[in-house]
C-alpha cells in the first residue's frame, strides 16, 4: 500500500470508527541503570557502559533500583492510578539482537500502577478523558545501528552494529485503554495526550522526556470497525514514533491506510510498522506476537516489590503542582482567556514564557516575545520555541532594555535576530550593530528641525491644527535615526517645536 493509494480521511471517517491505544516508553532520569550499577548517563563510547548483569551473562544477578521504583510510582499518583500493594518482575521472552539476555525484564501481570486517567485539553479547549490501563516497570533494549543504507534503517544496509550502553535503562511503560469515540479528532487527540503527558514527566522530575533523544517514545495502535459496530477490528502497532506531530500524522495515515484496505475488501495484518518521517507513511515491519507468544514467566531472581501503604501516601503528598492545575493558575495570574492561554499552550511557550519572568520580564512582555517574533522565526524554520537558539534569560534581557528606553520594539526584533543568528547576549548584539536608543536632545532636535524644515507644508497643517499629520514628521525622523529613536520623545519635540499642543 503507497500514498497514493490511500483512502481519503474524510471518506474513512465517514465509513469506520478508529479506536487507539498508545503505549508511552519513558526513559527514567535514574544515574544507574534498572538492576546493576552501570551509568545511564549519554552519550558514552559504545558498549562502555555494560557489565555481566545487563549483559544477561552467566552467574549476574539483578537487584531493583530504587530510585525506579520511586518515579514508577509517582508517575502512578499522578495518572491517578491504583498502586499495587505487591508485584512482580516477568521475563519477557523474545530473540532480538538488541536484547543481550534474550528476554526483557519487565512486569506483566502485576504492574505497579493500573486503572488511571489523565485528562487532556484539545486544541478548541475540549476536554478529552483519556484511560490509562496500566504503568509498568521494565528495561530497555539495546540500540542497533545499521549501516551502508540510504535510510539508516535496516532495510539496504549492509551490516549493523549493536550498542549495549542503553540496555538495562529504566523504563516506564504506560498503557492506555483502548481509546474510543474521538472520531475524526484521534490523531489530535493522540498528539494532545502524549503532549500532555510529556508535561506531567517532566513536572514530577523523572526524566527530561526528550523525544527527540529518545526518552520518549510512542508506539501507536490503531484499528477501524465499521460504525455501528462493537467489535475491535485488526491492529496495527506504529513503533518508537519520536515526536508529537509524528504521533498525530501515523494515527492519521494508518486511519486511512487502514480504511483502504477494509473498503477494498482486504484483510489487516496485525504487525508492528515503521513510521517515516519524510513523508508520514509507515511500512511494515514485523508480524505482531501476542502475549502469550512471549511466555511470560516470574523473574526468579528478583524479589516482589510491596511498596508500603505509609511510602506511598507520602510520595503522593509530595507530587508538585501537575500541568493542568499549573495552567490555570497562570492564566489567571497572566490574566488572559482561556483562548489565549490555549494558544499560548499549542505553541509550547508556557515554560517559556514561566523561565522569562522568573529571570525577570514581566508576562505582558514575556509572552509578547515568545507568541510573536520568538513564535514566527520558529515556524519559519520548522523547530519548537524550545529548539531556537535563545534562552528566557536572553528574552528577559531584550525586554528590561525596552522597558529601561534602551530599544524600541524595532530595535529589539534585531536584537534577538541577533542572538538568534549567534552574535552574542543581548547587550553585545546592542554594542554590535549600533541599536541603542537615539535619546540625546541635541541628537534629537537637530533630527526633528531637519524634519520640519524639509516638510514644510505638513509642519504648516499641524501649526493649522491639524495635530494628527505630526506622524509624517515623526516617520521623517525615525526615518533619518534608522529607527533608532524614542517615537514619543520625537513627537513631543516637534509639537514643541511647532508650538503646537496636543490637547
Amino acid at each position: 500500500m503507497t500514498v497514493t493509494e490511500l483512502l481519503s480521511y474524510e471518506a474513512a471517517l465517514a465509513e469506520y470508527d478508529p479506536v487507539m491505544g498508545l503505549e508511552v516508553h519513558v526513559e527514567l532520569g535514574t544515574k544507574t541503570k534498572m538492576f546493576c550499577g552501570c551509568s545511564t548517563e549519554l552519550g558514552a563510547e559504545p558498549n562502555s557502559q555494560t557489565c555481566p548483569t545487563c549483559l544477561g551473562l552467566p552467574g549476574s544477578l539483578p537487584v531493583v533500583n530504587a530510585i525506579g521504583v520511586e518515579s514508577a510510582i509517582k508517575i502512578g499518583l499522578a495518572l491517578h492510578c491504583e498502586i499495587a500493594e505487591w508485584c512482580r518482575f516477568a521475563r519477557k521472552n523474545y530473540f532480538y539482537p538488541d536484547m543481550p539476555k534474550n528476554f526483557q525484564t519487565s512486569q506483566y501481570d502485576e504492574p505497579i500502577a493500573f486503572n488511571g486517567y489523565l485528562d487532556v485539553q484539545l486544541e478548541d479547549g475540549e476536554v478529552f478523558r483519556v484511560e490509562i490501563e496500566r504503568a509498568h516497570m521494565e528495561e530497555d533494549t539495546g540500540k542497533s545501528l545499521h549501516v551502508g543504507g540510504a535510510t539508516g534503517r535496516i532495510h539496504g544496509a549492509s551490516h549493523s552494529l549493536l550498542d549495549y550502553n542503553r540496555a538495562g535503562i529504566p523504563l516506564i511503560e504506560i498503557v492506555t485503554k483502548p481509546i474510543e469515540g474521538a472520531g475524526e479528532r484521534a490523531p489530535e487527540v493522540a498528539k494532545a495526550y502524549v503532549a500532555e503527558l510529556r508535561e506531567l514527566i517532566r513536572a514530577l522530575g523523572v526524566s527530561e522526556a526528550r523525544m527527540d533523544k529518545g526518552q520518549m517514545r510512542c508506539d501507536v495502535n490503531l484499528s477501524l470497525r465499521p460504525h455501528g459496530t462493537k467489535t475491535f477490528g485488526t491492529r496495527s502497532e506504529t513503533k518508537n514514533v519520536n515526536s508529537l506531530r509524528s504521533v498525530e500524522r501515523a494515527a492519521r495515515f494508518e486511519i486511512q491506510r487502514h480504511a483502504a484496505v477494509l473498503s477494498s475488501g482486504g484483510s489487516i495484518v496485525q504487525e508492528t510498522r515503521h513510521f517515516h518521517e519524510d513523508d508520514g507513511s509507515t511500512t511494515s515491519g514485523r508480524i505482531k506476537d501476542n502475549a502469550e507468544d512471549y511466555r511470560y514467566f516470574p523473574e526468579p531472581d528478583l524479589v516482589p516489590v510491596a511498596p508500603a501503604r505509609e511510602w506511598v501516601e507520602e510520595l503522593r503528598g509530595g507530587l508538585p503542582e501537575l500541568p493542568r492545575v499549573r495552567r490555570n493558575r497562570l492564566r489567571e495570574e497572566w490574566a488572559v482567556s482561556e483562548q489565549e492561554m490555549q494558544s499560548i499552550l499549542n505553541a509550547g511557550a508556557v515554560d517559556a514564557i514561566v523561565a522569562t519572568t522568573e529571570a525577570g520580564a514581566d508576562a505582558a512582555s514575556a509572552r509578547k516575545w515568545w507568541m510573536g517574533e520568538l513564535a514566527r522565526n520558529a515556524n519559519e524554520k520548522g523547530v519548537s520555541l524550545e529548539e531556537l537558539p535563545i534562552s528566557p534569560a536572553d528574552v528577559a534581557r531584550v525586554s528590561a532594555l525596552v522597558a529601561g528606553g534602551d530599544l524600541n520594539d524595532k530595535l529589539a526584533r534585531q536584537v534577538i535576530e541577533g542572538v538568534l543568528a549567534g552574535e552574542g547576549t543581548p547587550d553585545e548584539v546592542v554594542e554590535k550593530r549600533g541599536l541603542k536608543v537615539v535619546s540625546d536632545d541635541g541628537a534629537l532636535g537637530t533630527a526633528v528641525e531637519e524634519a520640519i524644515a524639509g516638510n514644510a507644508a505638513i509642519a504648516d497643517k499641524i501649526r493649522g491644527g491639524k495635530v494628527a499629520a505630526v506622524g509624517a514628521l515623526v516617520g521623517a525622523v525615525m526615518k533619518a535615526t534608522r529607527g533608532q529613536a524614542d517615537a514619543a520623545k520625537v513627537k513631543d519635540l516637534i509639537l514643541e517645536k511647532l508650538g503646537v499642543s496636543e490637547g
